[in-house]
């Protein structure tokens, strides 16, 4: 009796695909560069920019959403600070201080992100931090400063 050969199969792990919001802050001598460009070019990674502000004086702050492979968005954000560019995760930049919210709903009609909504019955309003990219909208407008922003 003939044996069948035993089938192999070899299975090659996916590397993991993350998507991140973060804020990039860069010194003036890099405002002639092409830092974003660098992200696809040798990182192959994917990136959207939600805001910027950059100036040949004060130098650059964006805030940006990155996607592509975690190894490689390591790897390029290592690259970023060895330039000399700071980073760090959106999310620990704008925050909702409930204690000094009154509910008013003023930030909610002006937020584009959806991330601030109020309660159609009971009018409170609530933040979700993954849906903002800190347009700055809601903290112009809020009367107690329950909204702020750390660059």
């Amino acid at each position: 009796m003939r044996q069948q050969p035993t089938e192999t199969r070899h299975t090659t792990r996916k590397p993991k695909v993350i998507k991140q919001r973060i804020v990039i802050k860069f010194p003036p001598r890099l405002t002639d560069k092409p830092v974003l460009c660098k992200l696809t070019r040798d990182y192959n990674l994917d990136f959207n920019i939600l805001r910027a502000q950059v100036s040949l004086e004060d130098g650059g702050l964006m805030v940006l959403e990155i996607s592509g492979d975690s190894k490689s968005y390591e790897s390029a954000i290592k690259s970023l600070h060895d330039e000399g560019i700071s980073t760090q995760m959106l999310s620990r930049d704008v925050s909702w201080d409930e204690d000094l919210c009154t509910h008013c709903g003023v930030c909610v009609t002006l937020c584009p992100s959806g991330a601030l909504i109020s309660d159609p019955k009971t009018h409170e309003v609530s933040y979700d931090s993954q849906k903002c990219f800190a347009c700055e909208y809601c903290i112009l407008v809020c009367p107690t400063h329950a909204m702020r922003i750390q660059f």
